[in-house]
């Protein structure tokens, strides 16, 4: 199948216009990693596979922020681990949906981002179409875009040397804030939320800022446990 096949076929088409959204967003978001990525002393090469790779936004802000400050290794990982282990029940929640999509199902376990989760959950796979070449594009296109966005702002960061990238980290905050605010509307109970803040705030004041994330996920996650029948089902 040549490349013009692909970008004529009819499920091609109707899977990049339901991922328009997550493009513009991923340029955005891939961009401003590429240039942290430059600007902290890594090649484009590096953000270019990190991207093919990784490909776990927030773990490669995380990646690259806690390289250029010598975190252990071990803290790197576990940090990593917490931050995306959403993606288990997210798996959990397409087991029926993945399971006639062999030989591609590894792919597309790999590329289960937050973006593609919602449109592979959300979107109605058109009548004409194959159900798992519409996943296929979906998961690949917005692959595509991240790589994409971390290549530009990779060569920008190359070409211009001198580009001031203060308070470009605040991507990944944002990044946050959004996931937030979406699972804020999505919840019945806010009391997650409330504990979380709580604890954050003490582990900044009682701790120390460096460990702070790793302490407020784990103490957060103990809170929850302990308080697990008080939360709705």
């Amino acid at each position: 199948m040549t490349v013009f096949t692909i970008f004529s076929n009819k499920c091609f088409k109707a899977a990049f216009r339901c991922t328009v959204p997550v493009m513009l967003g991923y340029l955005a978001i891939g961009t401003a990693f590429g240039l942290l990525a430059v600007n902290a002393g890594y090649s484009w090469l590096i953000a270019l596979l990190m991207s093919i790779i990784i490909y776990a936004g927030a773990g490669q802000y995380i990646a690259v922020s806690m390289f250029a400050q010598n975190a252990d290794f071990a803290e790197i990982a576990l940090v990593t681990l917490l931050v995306n282990a959403r993606h288990m029940v997210y798996g959990l929640s397409l087991l029926d949906k993945f399971r006639s999509t062999k030989p591609i199902t590894p792919y597309l376990i790999f590329a289960l981002t937050d973006e593609t989760y919602s449109l592979l959950t959300t979107v109605t796979v058109p009548d004409d179409v194959n159900k798992r070449d519409f996943y296929f594009y979906i998961s690949m296109l917005d692959h595509f875009y991240w790589i994409a966005g971390s290549v530009i702002g990779a060569w920008f960061a190359s070409i211009f040397i001198s580009f001031d990238c203060t308070g470009l980290s605040f991507a990944l905050t944002a990044l946050f804030m959004v996931l937030l605010i979406e699972q804020w509307k999505q919840c019945r109970s806010k009391l997650p939320f409330i504990i979380a803040a709580i604890v954050s705030v003490l582990v900044l004041i009682f701790i120390s800022r460096e460990n702070m994330l790793i302490f407020s996920i784990l103490i957060s996650i103990v809170v929850l446990i302990l308080l697990r029948r008080r939360l709705p089902s």
